[in-house]
Parts: C-alpha cells; sequence; structure tokens
C-alpha cells in the first residue's frame, strides 16, 4: 500500500478516537446492569480547614489523600477549583492567590453587618486560613491533574466564573481595580464586586482566566460554574425573581440603538430587554467553546445553572435561568457550547422544587442536544446512595455530580458507603 495512503490513514483513525473520547468524556455511556458516572466538584480551600484527618495541610500529601478518597468512592470524574472568590487557587499572573481575608469580612464582619447571610467573627477559621493557604506558592491543581491521572481519574477544571468574592473580604484584583465594571441596578446603584460580561475587558479577562489553566494543566475538561455570584449582601433579583441588574450603560446604549427603547420605560421582566441583557454572557459562552474546541483532543464544557425552583443566598426564588441569571441556555444548546449541564440543587423553601423537575426542565430547555447531569448531596448512608442511583436511573441521567467532594471524608459511614458507591460506577476510560 501507497506509504502516504497508510499515513492518511493512521491520521483519520486517531481523528475519530480523539472526537469519540470528547464525546464519551462528557454524556458518560450507557453502562450495563445500570451503573451510572460519579463524579463530585472539589474545593481544596474547603477541604484543608478540616480537622478530622490528619495531614491536610501537609501542602500536596493533602491532595493526594482527596483524591484517594474520591477515587475509593467511584467518583471518576472530579471537577477540580480553579478559584474561589475573586482569587486563584493555583499560582496566577492574572488573580492573587486566595488567602486570609482583608479588612472587613465574613469572618470579621463589622457591628452592622454581623449576622448577614450568617456572618459572624471566627477567629479559628481566619487562623486556619493564615496557617494551610499556600496558593501563591504551592501548586495543588499541578498535583492534583498529575496524581488524579496516575490513579485513573479525570480532572476537570472548575471555574466559578461568575463571582469576584465569595461570602464577602476576598474581591479580586480586576475589580478592585474596575468598579466602573460592575454590575449595575436598575436603579443606578452599583453592586459591591460583580462584573459585568458586557465589558468586553471583562470577557477578555475572565477568558484569559480559563486559558491560564488550559494553557498550564493538562485537564481534562472545562466546568464553568455560573451560579456562584460574588458578594452576598447583594440580592440579584427582584420579587419576581428577575435580575435587577443589567442596567450598565453599554447596555442601556446598545439597547437604545437596537430598538429605540429606554430599558427604564419598560418593566424589568421585558423579554427583549432581557434578551438583550443575556446577550455577553452567551458571547462569552462562544469564546469558551472556541477555546475548548482549539485543543487537541477537544476539551468537553460543561455547565452548572439554575432552574425555576432555585434561590442562593438572600436571593429568593430565581424566574428561571434566561430571566434571573440572564443566561440563555436554550440558545447555548441550539448553538452546541456546551457539552452537558447540571442543575443546581439549591431549591428556594416552599417551591416544590425537586431533581426530577429541575432534570425535566434543563432537558426540555436543550431540547435532548445536552447531556443532562443529576445534581445530589453527598449521600450520608449507602441506603441513601442506592436510592438517589434509582432516581437518576428513572430521570434517564448517564452522571450524578455529587456536592461536595469534601463531605466524604468526614462520614462515619465512610468506608461501607465508598464500597458501595465503587460497586455501582461506571468506569468510563479517561480520555
Amino acid at each position: 500500500m501507497n506509504p502516504r495512503l497508510i499515513t492518511l490513514l493512521i491520521a483519520a483513525s486517531v481523528s475519530v478516537f480523539l472526537i469519540g473520547s470528547r464525546n464519551n468524556a462528557t454524556s458518560g455511556e450507557p453502562q450495563a446492569g445500570g451503573k451510572l458516572v460519579l463524579s463530585a466538584p472539589l474545593t481544596h480551600s474547603d477541604w484543608v480547614l478540616k480537622d478530622n484527618v490528619q495531614g491536610l495541610d501537609d501542602g500536596l500529601a493533602g491532595v493526594r489523600h482527596m483524591l484517594d478518597m474520591c477515587q475509593a468512592a467511584g467518583w471518576s470524574r472530579i471537577y477540580w477549583r480553579c478559584l474561589d472568590a475573586g482569587r486563584s487557587l493555583y499560582p496566577s499572573r492574572l488573580m492573587d492567590p486566595m488567602g486570609p481575608p482583608h479588612g472587613d469580612n465574613y469572618f470579621d464582619p463589622k457591628p452592622e453587618e454581623v449576622g448577614k447571610v450568617g456572618a459572624q467573627k471566627n477567629e479559628v477559621v481566619l487562623q486556619k486560613m493564615k496557617d494551610r493557604y499556600h496558593y501563591g506558592t504551592i501548586d495543588s491543581l499541578a498535583e492534583a491533574v498529575r496524581y488524579g491521572h496516575h490513579i485513573g481519574l479525570e480532572i476537570h477544571a472548575w471555574f466559578s466564573i461568575n463571582e469576584d468574592d465569595h461570602a464577602w473580604g476576598w474581591p479580586s484584583r480586576y475589580t478592585v481595580a474596575h468598579p466602573e465594571h460592575r454590575w449595575r441596578r436598575r436603579d443606578g446603584s452599583y453592586y459591591r464586586s460583580q462584573l459585568s460580561f458586557a465589558y468586553p475587558q471583562v470577557r477578555s479577562y475572565k477568558l484569559a482566566i480559563i486559558k491560564e489553566v488550559l494553557d498550564n494543566y493538562p485537564v481534562d475538561g472545562i466546568f464553568i460554574d455560573w451560579i456562584r455570584t460574588g458578594d452576598v449582601r447583594d440580592p440579584q433579583v427582584d420579587s419576581s425573581g428577575v435580575a435587577d441588574y443589567g442596567y450598565e450603560d453599554i447596555l442601556i446604549e446598545g439597547f437604545m440603538a437596537k430598538l429605540g427603547i429606554n430599558p427604564h420605560s419598560i418593566p424589568n421582566n421585558d423579554l427583549r430587554w432581557v434578551r438583550h441583557r443575556a446577550e455577553p454572557q452567551t458571547e462569552f459562552m462562544r469564546s469558551v467553546r472556541r477555546l475548548a474546541d482549539s485543543r487537541t483532543p477537544k476539551l468537553p464544557a460543561a455547565v452548572l445553572v439554575q432552574h425555576p425552583w432555585s434561590y442562593r443566598g438572600d436571593n429568593p426564588k430565581y424566574a428561571d435561568n434566561l430571566q434571573g441569571l440572564l443566561l440563555d441556555v436554550e440558545t447555548w444548546a441550539q448553538e452546541g457550547l456546551m457539552d452537558a449541564a447540571v442543575p443546581a440543587g439549591y431549591y428556594a423553601p416552599n417551591s416544590g422544587g425537586t431533581p426530577e423537575l429541575a432534570c425535566e426542565y434543563l432537558k426540555k430547555l436543550t431540547g435532548g442536544k445536552t447531556d443532562i447531569w443529576m445534581y445530589a448531596w453527598v449521600p450520608g448512608s449507602a441506603e441513601k446512595f442506592l436510592a438517589g442511583l434509582e432516581r437518576a436511573r428513572q430521570l434517564g441521567c448517564r452522571q450524578i455530580l455529587y456536592w461536595e467532594a469534601d463531605y466524604i471524608d468526614n462520614n462515619p459511614k465512610k468506608v461501607e458507603l465508598q464500597k458501595v458507591m465503587h460497586e455501582n460506577a461506571a468506569m468510563p476510560n479517561r480520555r
């Protein structure tokens, strides 16, 4: 056979394999015996604050312990958190490393802030952060990718891309330098930290964060968390669950140029105005898709979003993704901007929200074009795990996302729970 033809055939075979690998990594293949892909997000900066296991604050040894706990539970896909508040959990040139808060903060609030969303002075936590946070000097993300791959885990990069603080006390370098790029309410007031994707500079900054991680760490995918949204003292929706932000000058001027209508002359929930405010987030997702597709092999991109029964912090129930978070998830699905989506498991009191309703809502919204995972809290026992597994099977989900990985470690029934989980877990081949 012609040597050149042989080369072309080999290249074609490799290409097909890589494309298949990406698809498998996002959807989780149907498994014989009803086994599902089990996965979990992991926040190193939360886990190291726990004292129930020795050695977690001992640099990189703690990383290996965490991933061993995940592997023992049959969790094959780990979504490793890269950002916490407005700070990085890896050595970054764009962001300050996560560390103890400065000034007025959630764990040392001003007297008038005490009790807001649970804020209390807590010297113990502050001291632990001083002793155990070394994200500017110890590269826990590099060790997570190295060791995770060594023990057969996929390590996906989790970006809480929509927040520039968390509780309060950790504002990002960017939001401090550019307060003029923050969200603005209908009454003209600015948010404390939240950055608006309407500004091209903000979209470029956020995309540069993702690119920085992809350029320096061989991660297996991208997980964009849209529900974490900055300083919890800033409620974000009106009484109808519709976003009260998006009144930045750049958005108002664009809307008036397009339709000749001043947004202040129409209701906050006018769908023309809502969709206009959602366009920057869609443009950002297009950039994420292009970035993910530029890698070899192409990387899967998944998103964490809301639903009509959800809430966060002091916010009442969100109307839905489009109106409440200005996320046009339907368009994202139509354009193939995400490979998988998972509805957050925060249900507003008396809303009647359930995993069934949340998953069915997202399935209908995405028109079957996107894989939908079930969101579940780490179960307390093997019996609760099996009940949740059956729930996911009935929903037709092929992957469960357990929130959040560190909860497995201080469970008194951990060993039994891990054993049963592992026995019922599908183990897809790593890309």
